[in-house]
């Protein structure tokens, strides 16, 4: 073999060598069982970090999805992790696990996951280059939001006027009719849970525009702003909050439908997302700890379609 190399020119042995590395990385068995080795095999105990998880979001085809914290990981493995990440763009997260990072906005979690999926499946699949990948991830993004932009505008279009005032016929803004259009508020629709369908609105604009007291959410019991069924999700607040607002808010309205006045169902609703709280906090404290891996970052792929 070193005979034939020297025969070579050497441009034509640069290009044997590369020819050799690729065939011997394509030609191995089980890219699955490689992944997990080489993850396993070039860290120590000295390097577990615990701490990471901070919400089980369940399941998006086929992958684990988890919002970790973000600025613990840029302080201890990688400090350019932003937004998210996969098992293929950084060896420190597990075999089939989407990461989003808790210091983006509820706005960007849906983006990020779909960004985060097809970015991996294309490394993983085609072995496509990360750069690659991750501008055909960032063109979904835009067509995403695109659709959504539409989703909206129509929504809006198909509503009444409504009144700018709470529960409690409390209008915070005086210089304001009535009844009011609305308008540029709903940012993303998040679907519909038991019935009642699920936004994320620009909650700057609701604050100047319509009621400055409302806050990381709210459903139509709550404020007669809100259209009959829904729930609003405030676009500002973090990703790792959306489901403990939707729970509150569904068990809240609930509440209200059947008699309870509004400071009561809110009491019974917070015990609701506490309770969440802690059930999230000991299914992230029983995730095994991340080990940081010597190499942080892959430009390419390593498991086979």
């Amino acid at each position: 073999m070193v005979n034939l190399i020297k025969s070579l020119s050497k441009t034509n042995a640069i290009y044997f060598i590369v020819f050799l590395l690729v065939f011997s990385n394509i030609s191995c068995s089980s890219r699955k069982n490689k992944v997990k080795d080489l993850f396993e095999t070039k860290t120590t105990p000295d390097n577990k970090i615990t701490g990471i998880y901070r919400f089980d979001a369940g399941t998006r085809d086929g992958f684990k999805i988890w919002i970790v914290d973000g600025a613990l990981i840029r302080k201890t493995i990688f400090n350019e992790f932003i937004y998210g990440g996969n098992d293929e763009r950084y060896p420190f997260v597990p075999y089939n696990e989407i990461w989003v990072d808790n210091s983006i906005s509820c706005e960007e979690f849906e983006t990020t996951v779909a960004h985060e999926i097809n970015e991996r499946n294309l490394m993983a699949k085609f072995r496509m280059a990360y750069f690659d990948a991750h501008d055909s991830s960032l063109a979904l993004e835009v067509m995403m939001r695109r659709q959504w932009k539409k989703r909206c505008e129509e929504h809006e279009n198909s509503l009444h006027e409504v009144a700018p005032i709470d529960f409690d016929s409390t209008q915070e803004i005086t210089d304001i009719p009535d009844k009011i259009k609305l308008e540029n508020i709903y940012m993303i629709p998040l679907g519909e849970r038991n019935g009642v369908k699920i936004w994320v609105v620009d909650g700057y604009r609701v604050r100047r525009d319509i009621y400055p007291d409302f806050g990381f959410s709210g459903n139509d019991k709550a404020y007669h702003f809100i259209p009959e069924k829904e729930i609003w999700i405030d676009g500002a607040i973090s990703c790792e909050e959306i489901e403990y607002s939707i729970a509150q808010e569904l068990n809240e309205r609930e509440l209200m439908e059947n008699g309870f006045d509004y400071d009561s169902a809110y009491v019974e609703a917070v015990k609701i997302s506490d309770k969440m709280r802690i059930d999230q906090q000991n299914v992230c404290n029983a995730h095994t700890p991340i080990l940081k891996p010597e190499q942080v970052v892959r430009d390419t792929g390593v498991t086979s379609p």
